[in-house]
């Protein structure tokens, strides 16, 4: 009797182990870029800690000397967006999106110490040379959950600003810092977030507005706010 065995072409599986091989070869090389922009983020995010201890005076010499860090971390973006969009974004974006957050937090708090302003996502998408919210073709780019998130980033930063402040005698960041944040806060408000993590995230705001409402109401029981300063304040929020 016949046999009816029908052998299996053992190539088959020599290209999908190739293909295998492939990915993780891929992968290393882009948790190895993954890895470089970790650590210049935590450079840069070193140096902009010591915003909380410097008068306001000195800030503009401060942050001009985190540049040459946030440069860094940028060019190493650029590098990783390079090697990212030679394959689907959305197979590979989790190796990287945190550490492009983290990334983005910094940029966003230079800026704001620098002068008290928001970056808005498509300024961020020109200052890492990336697009942004990319829907018409599958390469690297600023996502709006990764603006979103750094942005809460640094909302959850600037409520230690201010209370930060007082300690070194600035008793009208505090004010500024409240305004921001109550804006900020607003505009979320009107945001229906889909993503579970940035839904929770949000959440928080709204504490850490108390937190920083909670050191400008002391300030003004204490005195140490003209209350002049303070309508002014109030009226534009």
């Amino acid at each position: 009797m016949a046999s009816n065995t029908v052998m299996v072409d053992s190539s088959i599986f020599e290209d999908i182990q190739q293909k295998i091989d492939d990915d993780t070869a891929f992968n290393d090389e882009l948790r190895e870029t993954v890895q470089q922009l970790n650590k210049q983020v935590r450079s840069a995010q070193a140096a902009l800690s010591q915003v909380h201890a410097i008068p306001r005076d000195q800030l503009a010499a401060h942050i001009t000397k985190t540049q040459p860090l946030i440069h860094a971390e940028i060019t190493t973006i650029s590098q990783l967006a390079t090697k990212a969009s030679q394959q689907p974004y959305y197979k590979w974006n989790h190796v990287w999106t945190r550490s492009v957050q983290d990334a983005c937090f910094t940029i966003l708090f230079a800026h704001y110490a620098a002068s008290s302003a928001l970056l808005t996502i498509e300024d961020l998408g020109a200052r890492l040379s990336i697009p942004v919210n990319l829907k018409d073709r599958d390469a690297f780019h600023l996502t709006i959950e990764e603006y979103l998130l750094a942005l809460i980033s640094l909302i959850e930063e600037l409520a230690r600003l201010a209370r930060n402040a007082v300690t070194i005698g600035d008793y009208s960041r505090p004010l500024e810092i409240a305004r921001f944040v109550n804006n900020i806060h607003a505009g979320f408000q009107i945001l229906n977030l889909k993503n579970d993590i940035l839904r929770r995230r949000s959440d928080g705001i709204k504490y850490r507005l108390k937190e920083v409402e909670d050191v400008v109401y002391d300030l003004s029981l204490r005195g140490l706010v003209p209350k002049e300063e303070t309508k002014d304040e109030e009226m534009k929020t």
